[in-house]
């Protein structure tokens, strides 16, 4: 079981802090002959599966028709907007890639569209989030969050306290005063509930009271990281948190 990240949003829906504490990683590498079985697109300065499967190598979203720089073999390089999910290309014959071009400097999707390189090594896998990204998906999560209390039945909805996938549980506290603690975690995470209010707790204590803090701004307290750290690891242990912890 793991806790995988934290984030912290203010009432207005920005983002003022965010913590990864454990990122799997799902990195794949096979050989492909050409043509390539998988449709390729930039996105966001990366090269991403924009659609097309094989041994767990996937690209989330419709791929949507080809533009004129599409090609045969499933590679485009017009700039489509790709949903930010799926794998993206991480290197090629054990060159790391950075963006659309090898360490080398070869543009990925001429390098993957001329036969004459086949056949290719390519390591596929989840990229991780850049901080722009991060900032537009709590501000995302903010607004669905008041959707959800506003389609409530009931007068006073607590908003979205969970969303569940198949791999992941998320899990909101939202304070009197507006601001959101956000968890990140396995399924099968016990004690979560108690974490964020530990979360809150911390955020109380060494936030708030640092006279050098401002309120709705990033945290930035070595403090509050070392404790939020520490609540973490003894919640993957130990689950809830008892009295005093």
């Amino acid at each position: 079981m793991a806790i995988f990240s934290v984030y912290v949003v203010n009432k207005a829906g920005g983002l003022i802090y965010q913590l990864d504490h454990y990122a799997p990683r799902a990195d794949t590498e096979k050989t492909f002959s050409f043509p390539l079985d998988l449709v390729l697109r930039p996105h966001d300065e990366r090269v991403v599966v924009a659609f097309g499967q094989r041994d767990g190598i996937r690209g989330e979203g419709q791929a949507g028709g080809r533009g004129p720089g599409g090609t045969a073999h499933g590679l485009t390089d017009t700039l489509t907007t790709v949903p930010a999910v799926g794998h993206a290309v991480l290197a090629i014959n054990g060159t790391e890639v950075n963006g659309r071009f090898t360490a080398d400097g070869k543009d990925v999707l001429e390098f993957l569209g001329n036969p004459a390189n086949y056949p290719v090594s390519i390591r596929f896998g989840r990229h991780r989030l850049s901080s722009n990204e991060k900032l537009m998906l709590a501000s995302m999560f903010h607004s669905l969050f008041a959707i959800g209390s506003q389609l409530s039945p009931e007068v006073g909805s607590s908003g979205i306290e969970m969303l569940e996938t198949d791999t992941f549980k998320l899990h909101c506290f939202q304070t009197l005063t507006g601001i959101k603690f956000v968890v990140l975690a396995d399924p099968r995470q016990a004690g979560i509930d108690s974490l964020l209010r530990k979360i809150y707790e911390i955020y109380s204590d060494f936030a708030l009271k640092n006279p050098f803090y401002s309120l709705e701004m990033p945290i930035r307290c070595e403090l509050f990281d070392q404790n939020l750290k520490l609540a973490l690891e003894v919640a993957e242990k130990a689950g809830p948190f008892g009295p005093g912890s």
